[in-house]
């Protein structure tokens, strides 16, 4: 498994064994390699670099930065190779950069060999923050074996609350915000400021995915599905409006009292005929289109929820 991957990136789920951008073992001179970059604050055992070097057992190979020929994983194979009298040692290369090359010495320590202490894996989680300020918590904490409440206090005190990044990268590479209202916000301040905008258009403007505008649109345009319902449903068609609402106009308990002159006032500001409307809908200019049709389907919203209350006081009188 030879050459990197599209994104830099290393994520926990990328690195399994061998890691995915590690390539394959070849034998290299000892005196080529450089210390390691360790995550280990104390450094190598001394014990367990005897231990190593007095068993029979072929050692795996160690991970090396080919571009510092820096050791990632495998200095006490390595010191224990030096003891036997060894000249050369199976190695892997890895070819991204020193941040990530640093993840990786702390994924492969964790996972195996003489164990990181909690104080090597916090520290090593101080510098993961600085260099990776947008990953999540839950993914440092997989890289560190730490548990990501202990990663958040860790990145609070590195960082402080106002410098922190408001989205984070997550363990499968997504980036998401860490607080979802404020991007929605966002969204629909920009849509109420151009509410023709494409969804890529809102997206890149906001830093949201496609999706999430999809579901700002269609709340901020909610009863959309209601409204065709309405319209052919059989007791609108077959309403006659006009004697309606001269019947209204001509009961006392309506006329005379305050509620009831507000309610003809309201059904009397209506456009019966279709070429009306349709001269309305023309005189909309073009960018207000999705403002006045989100209003209109608001107002359509409003007055099925009045008739339902009607009828509803109706059912409960008799």
């Amino acid at each position: 498994m030879g050459g990197q991957r599209g994104s830099n990136m290393i994520t926990p789920d990328e690195h399994r064994s061998p890691p995915p951008d590690l390539t394959g073992t070849v034998r290299v001179p000892i005196a080529a390699l450089n210390a390691a970059d360790s995550p280990r604050l104390a450094g190598e055992s001394i014990d367990h670099v005897h231990t190593l070097a007095e068993s029979d057992a072929t050692l795996p190979p160690i991970a090396v930065h080919r571009p510092t020929m820096r050791v990632i994983d495998g200095m006490h194979r390595l010191r224990a190779a030096i003891e036997r009298g060894e000249q050369h040692i199976d190695a892997r290369f890895f070819d991204g950069d020193t941040e990530h090359a640093f993840v990786l010495a702390v994924q492969a320590n964790v996972a195996h060999g003489l164990p990181l202490s909690r104080t090597d894996r916090a520290a090593a989680a101080a510098r993961i923050l600085h260099d990776f300020p947008d990953w999540s918590d839950r993914a440092i904490a997989e890289v560190t074996g730490l548990s990501h409440k202990t990663i958040a206090t860790i990145r609070r005190r590195a960082t402080g609350d106002a410098s922190q990044s408001h989205t984070r990268i997550g363990r499968d590479g997504r980036k998401r915000p860490v607080d979802g209202t404020a991007p929605r916000q966002a969204v629909r301040e920009f849509l109420e400021r151009e509410p023709t905008a494409s969804l890529r258009t809102v997206a890149r403007a906001t830093g949201v995915s496609t999706a999430t505008v999809r579901d700002v649109r269609a709340k901020l345009a909610r009863a959309e599905a209601e409204v065709p319902r309405q319209r052919t449903a059989p007791a609108v068609q077959e309403v006659d409006y006009e004697s309606i609402l001269a019947k209204l106009r001509g009961d006392p308990a309506v006329r005379l009292s305050a509620a009831g002159r507000m309610l003809l006032h309201l059904l009397g500001n209506r456009l019966t005929s279709r070429t009306a409307w349709r001269r309305l809908a023309n005189a909309v200019p073009p960018h207000c289109a999705g403002l006045v049709a989100a209003a209109a389907r608001q107002l359509g919203t409003s007055w099925h929820e009045f008739a339902q209350l009607v009828e509803t006081r109706d059912r409960e009188s008799r």
